[in-house]
């Protein structure tokens, strides 16, 4: 990676840190699916999957996780990793799926594939975010999404998704072993969700006595040697 590449990505990784007040916040929730983010060309050994697309972020800016405030760690993990560009704008501009969707921005991913275990961000109103239903997760036609994801994705070299969190787990292995025979080599490990709820349930003690910015800079630094790792696997 070109030094100017690894000094934008760590300004816009920096900034981050301390998002502005999202601008969407309060407008209505547009439910329509996220596709995953998947490389245009290459291998793709490595899938992220997270739980649902965000009321803020990946439901305004169309991206998974682009915007969420859980994206944050999990997009600087993957720079990191030299496993993602972001574009050089994100350096003035809020941490805003809306924002990001006006702009017409998106990160550029090599190698490694972004999703989620629902393709909508869930409400019964419009304004308000709940967490899937697990008749949802479970439908019929969820399954069968995912199962088309990781069809695409085995043909390009897929060999671990990481499931960032229970729900997505769950779901992941659920899909996973009903088709056993369709990806027999294809590892499923559990991370945990990079929202600070996640962050803080699976540190100790929950998290008692920590500091979130450090337990999001050490969830980075594991899910950066997971990917780094996975994609330099033979």
């Amino acid at each position: 990676m070109s030094a100017r590449r690894t000094s934008r990505n760590s300004a816009v990784a920096a900034r981050g840190a301390t998002p502005r007040t999202n601008a969407s916040s309060g407008s209505r929730i547009v439910g329509a699916p996220v596709p995953p983010l998947v490389p245009d060309s290459g291998p793709v050994p490595v899938l992220c999957v997270g739980e649902a697309p965000g009321p803020r972020g990946a439901d305004k800016s169309g991206v998974p996780f682009f915007g969420d405030r859980a994206g944050l760690p999990l997009y600087r993990a993957l720079v990191a990793a030299d496993a993602c560009t972001l574009p050089p704008q994100l350096e003035t501009l809020p941490w805003d799926g809306a924002v990001f969707a006006a702009e017409g921005l998106r990160p550029l991913l090599r190698g490694v594939a972004v999703g989620n275990a629902f393709p909508c961000c869930p409400t019964n109103d419009g304004q308000r975010f709940r967490a899937p239903s697990r008749a949802e997760l479970q439908s019929r036609e969820n399954r069968e999404r995912l199962r088309r994801e990781l069809d695409a994705l085995a043909s390009r070299g897929l060999s671990i998704v990481l499931a960032l969190g229970r729900v997505a787990t769950d779901t992941l292995q659920s899909v996973v072993a009903e088709h056993v025979e369709r990806w027999p080599n294809l590892r499923i490990v559990s991370v945990p969700h990079p929202s600070a709820q996640g962050l803080l349930s699976a540190a100790p003690e929950r998290g008692k006595g920590a500091r979130l910015a450090d337990l999001a800079a050490a969830w980075e630094a594991n899910l950066a040697q997971i990917v780094r790792a996975s994609r330099e696997a033979p």
